[in-house]
């Protein structure tokens, strides 16, 4: 019998946590639970007992390590299992910033996500002494980490994640703000500003704000105008978020020996540089007794339990996890930070027939937290009388520090006597996927997206496949009681006010070390005055940051509500839709490669390059699904080594995306966008800004010729570029370098008078 609620849950298991091996493996996800128990236990004295422990822990999903460590633990796969890393300081040197972003690809290569403050950047326009040249400033190196990003694919087949934040006080705060206006610049980073309590001051005070760097004012504002360009920017295109980094330094347990400037890129685990984010979630929804009876609740002695061999779990992750870097290593063995959250909050709540919002949910939010909290700090303490406190420990410097002085003074007797084994141990991470894979339990705090919504999956024939996936309370609510209605309490995001999910982030705050990645959800048609509440909510509730979501034109929408919804109280009746094209956008899961026929018919055509002596010869085989031929794979030859290895990675690259189906016509864009900064060509009379972006035309050539693409040719009708001499003169050839139509003969070889091209040279 399957261990899994819904298909989606065991398809998620199967694409992203399954460990696949050519002998072996995970044949189901009990395999995978034990394989994850054996590996985290090997560092016990005793491995089976705990190996035991750790199983039962994980079985039927009460306990969820994050996608990390269930997907790579136990599979000597050289990957990191923390989820996310801040790197190091950015120094404000040319050569400092280029060996941030060599550490930023190497974590980036074995799965983690990183943060950066690109604060400690000088600004734009500012000198660069000793080359007589100005600054291009923080963004533009931001440009350089999204391209780097964007060619590097995470282990377990995720894309690269980062955060990227900057001081109230950079000079640069400005254009910060307003990159994401641009809906094709940085996006592979989320953005945050780091605002200050003396900024936040300033902004009630209505007083003027000074953009400073180096001890050089830049410029002066009113606080409130740079406030309103924030809450603009995040109204309009959902972001920056906001980190109120004062608050999470004076509450961090280690204010006495680091200072944070980032944060992991979902903003839950704020980290000094080199920090690593290591998480897990404790699933409430599995632990409530009696639901929707009338003395349903949570079984307290499970939690205590749960909470403590997840705990040990989790501190053992720090001794078997690989790193990208060995200064990750030794500040995470150093602090052993560890960030034990939970998911299923908002259906455990709903099946204590409490509505997510209200005064009594806030309450059993901050008892739940509480709990928790208290049990991960005396399991900590137990760790440290066994294993010994984490390295850097200082029992009355760290009682001193953070939110200690808020703590049970059991607890802090505890520390004072036996130490503490990790440095911080709380934190709410988003489990959007993890939640999925463990029934669809409402994801970490946050309330219930939709009580039902579809998901597209894309299948090997390229069809896309719908299925509906119901909220876990939801389908519990079915299978008990039937076709009665949903009591008023299911609320959901759809229909839930801003101030309440506030409220519910700022009771699980006040007990959580790290932080909470939430996202506050905000109706399409809320004013800019109503939403600007929100964030100074926020602040005076006293959360760590804040990020909202208001459905836009740049960002769009990210699920689709299912047409059931409507029959449910509370739920949005029209289809959330994406701002992605119909078909394909809406793509979450994907199914496996197309199997490879033994044969296959295609295509060969001949490119010559101008100034190149040798043709480059692309191949397109087809294959025919459903009566239509698609584009399957492609060989790239030439005689010209010089093209040898990047025409064998486009070949390979190309090849494997066309052998998952669906609408690969996104490949011909991305490669006719390609700008080589030697230049161009011009090719039957239309501009080809580089040899990849020819390719992609051929691609595109070939795809309207098999009926797979509406279009016509290859290249632009025009070069951007290039400088065309008065229509009134006989236009000559064009450069094959800058596209100019100023080519002479000059000294028996052609040369350009714009730009210096010589056949000769």
């Amino acid at each position: 019998m399957s261990r899994f609620s819904a298909p989606i849950a065991e398809q998620i298991w199967s694409m992203k946590y399954r460990y696949v091996a050519d002998e072996g493996g995970d044949a189901s996800v009990e395999d995978s639970w034990r394989r994850i128990a054996r590996a985290l236990a090997a560092v016990e004295a005793e491995p089976e007992q705990w190996e035991a422990r750790f199983y039962d822990a994980l079985e039927d999903f009460k306990f969820l390590p994050a996608g990390r460590i269930t997907a790579g633990a136990g599979t000597g796969r050289k990957v990191t299992l923390f989820n996310c890393f801040v790197m190091g300081t950015i120094p404000d040197d040319m050569g400092g910033i280029f060996d941030a972003l060599r550490e930023a690809a190497l974590t980036m290569q074995q799965g983690g996500g990183i943060g950066y403050d690109f604060s400690t950047i000088r600004p734009r326009g500012a000198a660069v002494h000793g080359v007589s040249a100005d600054a291009s400033g923080p963004l533009s190196f931001m440009d350089v980490w999204d391209a780097m990003c964007r060619t590097i694919m995470s282990a377990g087949s995720r894309r690269g994640a980062m955060m990227a934040t900057m001081r109230c006080d950079h000079p640069d705060i400005e254009d910060f703000i307003a990159a994401k206006s641009d809906a094709a610049r940085l996006r592979m980073f989320n953005l945050s500003v780091l605002v200050t309590d003396a900024f936040m001051d300033a902004v009630k005070a209505d007083g003027p704000w000074e953009l400073t760097f180096g001890n050089k004012v830049y410029h002066t504002l009113p606080a409130r105008d740079l406030w309103n360009r924030i809450m603009q920017a995040t109204y309009d295109y959902a972001e920056p978020g906001v980190i109120f980094i004062d608050r999470i330094n004076q509450a961090n347990n280690l204010n006495y020996i680091e200072t944070i400037a980032a944060t992991n890129p979902c903003g839950e685990q704020p980290l000094p540089p080199y920090g690593a984010c290591l998480l897990g979630s404790i699933n409430l929804a599995k632990l409530v007794i009696d639901p929707f009876g009338p003395r349903a609740r949570l079984d307290a002695a499970a939690l205590k339990d749960l909470v403590r061999v997840a705990g040990r779990m989790m501190d053992n992750v720090v001794d078997v996890s690989k790193f990208p870097l060995a200064a990750q290593a030794e500040e995470a063995r150093n602090k052993r930070r560890i960030g034990l959250g939970v998911t299923g909050l908002a259906d455990a709540l709903l099946m204590l027939g409490l509505r997510y919002g209200s005064d009594e949910a806030v309450r059993q939010t901050e008892i739940w937290m509480h709990k928790i909290a208290v049990a991960a700090y005396l399991a900590s303490v137990d760790l440290a009388r066994e294993k010994g406190a984490f390295p850097l420990f200082d029992a009355e410097k760290f009682l001193a520090s953070g939110n200690m002085a808020n703590m049970d003074e059991s607890v802090r007797d505890a520390i004072r006597t036996y130490g503490i084994r990790n440095a911080l141990l709380t934190s709410v991470a988003p489990t959007g996927t993890i939640s999925l894979y463990a029934g669809n339990v409402s994801s970490g705090i946050e309330p219930v997206f939709a009580h039902a919504y579809t998901r597209k999956v894309l299948q090997k024939d390229g069809s896309r496949t719908e299925e509906e996936v119901v909220d876990y309370a939801v389908q519990m609510w079915r299978d008990m009681f039937g076709d009665a209605p949903l009591p008023d309490y299911f609320v959901n995001a759809q229909t839930l006010p801003p101030e309440d999910h506030v409220r519910m982030q700022a009771a699980a705050q006040k007990w959580v070390d790290s932080s909470i990645s939430k996202t506050i959800n905000c109706p399409a048609d809320i004013s800019f005055e109503a939403f600007k509440d929100v964030y100074m909510q926020a602040w005076e509730m006293g959360c760590k940051g804040c990020t909202t979501y208001r459905p836009n034109e740049v960002t769009g929408s990210v699920l689709s509500v299912s047409e059931s919804a409507d029959k449910v109280p509370g739920e949005a009746p029209e289809q959330v839709r994406s701002g992605l094209p119909a078909e394909g956008g809406e793509v979450v899961y994907m199914s496996e490669p197309l199997d490879r026929p033994s044969e296959l018919e295609g295509a060969t055509y001949k490119l010559k390059w101008p100034d190149s002596n040798h043709a480059i010869y692309v191949t397109v085989n087809d294959i025919v699904l459903g009566g239509h031929r698609r584009p399957f794979e492609v060989f790239i030859n030439s005689k010209n080594m010089e093209h040898y290895a990047w025409t064998v990675a486009l070949t390979r690259m190309i090849s494997a995306v066309f052998r998952r189906g669906g609408d690969v016509s996104f490949v011909v864009e991305e490669l006719k966008a390609v700008f080589d900064p030697r230049g161009g060509a011009w090719m039957q009379g239309k501009y080809v800004p580089s040899i990849l972006a020819a390719i992609g035309g051929v691609l595109e050539r070939h795809m309207v010729a098999i009926g797979f693409l509406a279009g016509e040719g290859q290249g632009l009708k025009e070069d951007p570029h290039a400088q065309v001499t008065s229509a009134a003169l006989p236009r000559g050839p064009a450069c094959p370098s800058c596209g100019s139509y100023d080519m002479r003969m000059i000294e028996g070889c052609k040369t350009c008078a714009a730009c210096g091209h010589s056949k000769c040279q």
